[in-house]
């Protein structure tokens, strides 16, 4: 990345990673859906932008009902397009059918999704496949419609927009305290993986406090858990997520102001967060409790490659510990970090990370091009959506009492997608598995993909340390759990088709 130098002390890699010049990177034409070549930094210059877009559509809808114009500035901001206002509704009608009402009255009026959300038709995809959103599939054209209709202007895809808009963007951030010891007061071209990574997490503690069916509503006044959740990704050591954190807690995997991570070595420092931080999370208001989080790794903890394994004993354990040895069970955060190829993804994993995205339990990729981290969190055919860190803001003091924060530019509604086949292989997985039979469920979902891999699975499943094969379908449960079985010298990983890089 221009300006700094970046480090990979991704101990999954043993090859340089490919510097991304984002200055010279190609600049995304303004729209909702778009395509491009490579993430690439964008600052704000939201006025001359507002002159200009203010003759192009003179009226418009922001997607979360924003009414003032430090709001309206913010929300093009965030979105680098045109800002699109939406007219006041009653406000006792119910907020899902009034959104969808208003999209409905524009097509009447002659106007496609094209003309509300900005769509290009350079670079807006015709595919009138499914559309798959971390576990929620969205069908963009129905049985009986006609072969020329634009599946933009369906009732699914306004429901995967207003989905895809509620997920948290976390991006670069200026205008913080120094962190540390150190004259950082950003963290512009080195900061994407950790920015990220945050947004992962983010969507866990949103699953895990708000369920997944939780939409940001425009009508009504903020959520207080909402505003918790934002608070601890803020940019300021009293968060407990922020980026001064992470650093502090990744200092053994090679974390430092001013250098670039990979996701193992991201992964990892989670799981040091966590644990460090965890009584300080729990006092952190309505997040009386949170969740455990266990790193999936594979031969030799997972730092000469091979295929990580999720041991059931292993989570059960970290369960109970976290716990504290009083319940059995708790919430658990489960990130897979993976090298998938050289440099790109060998073309035998792509389904396979496409199918994990039908998991009711994902919660998406922590991956992008090589050198330019991006959180992706969908799929359609051979598409994959992202959310894009490279986005330098001013930073927002979010107190966890003020519910009348303005955090339109933690929401995007500009739906960009690359190829999946042009990801990096290195990359890292993320599950939120809420209680035993989630977690069930997502091993038996896991053991069929793994069924279906042809040898060559993500990642396997294992009962126990000793487990000389994976667990299948009906082979989940745990019998004779004993301490016996712990045995530090064994491993229950297992050798697929893998390079060990």
């Amino acid at each position: 990345m221009k300006g700094s130098r970046e480090i990979d002390t991704d101990p999954l890699r043993n090859s340089a990673v490919k510097k991304s010049d984002f200055d010279n990177s190609p600049k995304n034409s303004p729209g909702s859906v778009s395509s491009e070549a490579e993430p690439s930094i964008r600052h704000s210059s939201h006025k001359k932008s507002e002159a200009i877009w203010s003759v192009i559509w003179p009226t418009s809808i922001p997607i979360f009902g924003i009414s003032n114009g430090n709001r309206a500035e913010s929300e093009l901001r965030n979105s680098g397009s045109s800002i699109i206002r939406k007219k006041s509704s009653s406000g006792s009608k119910n907020y899902y059918e009034g959104w969808r009402s208003a999209v409905r009255r524009v097509m009447m009026n002659g106007v496609t999704m094209r003309r509300i959300w900005g769509f290009s038709r350079a670079t807006t995809s015709s595919s009138k496949s499914n559309i798959w959103l971390l576990g929620v599939c969205y069908q963009v054209s129905q049985e009986g419609e006609e072969s020329s209709s634009d599946p933009t202007q369906s009732e699914g895809f306004a429901a995967f927009v207003e989905d895809f808009s509620s997920r948290v963007l976390i991006t670069y951030r200026k205008g913080f305290s120094p962190i540390g010891d150190s004259k950082y007061i950003s963290d512009v071209n080195w900061g994407c993986m950790l920015r990220s990574s945050q947004m992962l997490v983010a969507q866990a503690f949103l699953v895990h406090k708000l369920g997944r069916s939780w939409r940001k509503s425009p009508h009504k006044p903020l959520n207080q858990t909402y505003v918790e959740i934002l608070h601890l990704f803020g940019d300021a050591e009293d968060s407990p997520c922020s980026v001064h954190n992470l650093l502090q807690a990744g200092k053994a995997y090679g974390l430092a102001p001013g250098s670039w991570v990979g996701p193992y070595a991201m992964c990892r420092t989670w799981e040091s967060l966590v644990r460090n931080k965890k009584e300080e999370i729990d006092n952190n208001g309505v997040l009386s409790s949170t969740m455990a989080l266990y790193v999936v790794s594979g031969d030799e903890d997972g730092e000469r490659g091979g295929a990580p394994v999720v041991c059931i004993e292993d989570v059960l354990r970290h369960c109970s510990e976290f716990g504290g040895g009083q319940v059995d069970w708790a919430p658990i955060l489960l990130m897979v970090p993976l090298v998938l190829g050289l440099e790109k993804v060998n073309p035998r994993y792509l389904p396979l990370l496409s199918a994990t995205f039908t998991f009711p339990q994902s919660l998406g990729i922590l991956g992008g091009r090589p050198g330019a981290s991006t959180y992706i969190v969908g799929v359609q055919d051979e598409k994959a959506f992202y959310l894009d860190p490279h986005e330098v803001q001013q930073v927002i003091d979010i107190k966890r009492d003020n519910l009348d924060l303005d955090t339109s530019s933690y929401h995007c509604n500009v739906v960009r997608h690359i190829p999946l086949d042009s990801i990096d292989s290195s990359l890292a997985i993320g599950f939120y598995c809420r209680d035993k039979s989630d977690f069930d469920d997502f091993c038996a979902r896991a053991s069929e993909l793994i069924d279906q891999s042809n040898g060559a699975p993500l990642f396997t499943i294992a009962k126990t340390r000793t487990s000389a094969k994976p667990a299948g379908n009906n082979d989940i449960e745990i019998e004779d759990y004993s301490a016996d079985n712990d045995l530090a010298t064994e491993n229950c990983a297992q050798e697929d088709d893998w390079q060990l890089l």
